[in-house]
């Protein structure tokens, strides 16, 4: 597998989640409650439950929402637990909103793979100011290798094959037919074409939760699986909120090109929160 590549695709084009003014919030406690750790700042409804997600202060927008479900597919496909680099580019281009995350986003990271695969190029695409389909299936999940093509749609995937060229005998001349040295490219399918039905509900993983609780056993997605799938997309907002390249050990959990970066790794809670 040469690239990985994920979209999140919609059109928010032109108020998306709006302007609401800053105001007085339904309480007072309940407002600090939910603010938590993160700076005290003004209540504003676009702040509150479910936009919160355009804000950085209590998420990193769409990357590490729908990106760490991306993320996740991506990374039990390649058996990584995380990337060796990563940069990103994009910025709120045509949206007019109170948002702080990006309608524009394009973030790529650099998986090491095995002596076998190779390395693989990670990409998550965030289009929200067009609509259009990110590829010819409107997948959400493609991954592209020398054989073919596969694409995860939420409740199924199809492998698509490549044509591949090969070169088959052409004789032209009767001494061309002796010597069985003339050949002519073909194109030939380099696999068979694949597909399967599933299901993207989340009843599945809040039942094997519950299973595992009673039998003690390690959940299919336990939680070290999802700090590894999270972590890959905070990487991706450090390196596009700076500008910056950025190298990653995923052993060390440390930048290695860039200690400035390192102290994006935590944050100062505002007291009286702390953390542990």
């Amino acid at each position: 597998m040469t690239v990985a590549r994920a979209y999140h695709t919609v059109n928010q084009w032109p108020a998306g989640i709006g302007n609401p003014l800053d105001g007085a919030p339904p309480s007072e406690a309940q407002w600090d409650q939910w603010l938590g750790p993160a700076p005290k700042v003004p209540y504003n409804r676009n702040r509150a439950y479910y936009n919160f997600r355009w804000f950085y202060n209590y998420s990193g927008g769409q990357l590490t929402n729908f990106g760490v479900h991306y993320m996740d597919m991506i990374r039990w496909c390649l058996g990584q637990d995380a990337p060796q680099s990563v940069t990103a580019m994009g910025g709120k281009y045509a949206v007019k909103d109170n948002r702080e995350i990006p309608d524009t986003l394009e973030v790529m990271w650099e998986f090491a793979g095995t002596p076998v695969l190779g390395k693989t190029l990670v990409i998550f695409s965030q289009i929200n100011a067009n609509a259009a389909p990110g590829n010819v299936q409107n997948s959400d999940i493609e991954l592209r290798g020398t054989k073919g093509t596969m694409y995860i749609h939420g409740a199924r995937w199809e492998v698509v094959p490549e044509n591949v060229t090969q070169m088959t005998s052409f004789a032209r001349t009767p001494l061309d037919r002796q010597s069985e040295k003339a050949y002519r490219p073909s194109m030939k399918p380099a696999m068979e074409a694949k597909s399967a039905k599933g299901s993207q509900d989340t009843a599945h993983h809040a039942r094997n939760f519950l299973d595992c609780v009673r039998s003690r056993a390690k959940c299919t997605c336990d939680i070290e699986i999802g700090h590894r799938s999270t972590s890959a997309t905070l990487l991706g907002n450090i390196a596009h909120r700076n500008r910056w390249f950025l190298e990653w050990d995923g052993k060390a959990e440390r930048f290695t090109n860039n200690e400035a970066a390192n102290g994006f790794l935590s944050y100062k809670y505002r007291a009286p929160y702390k953390l542990g």
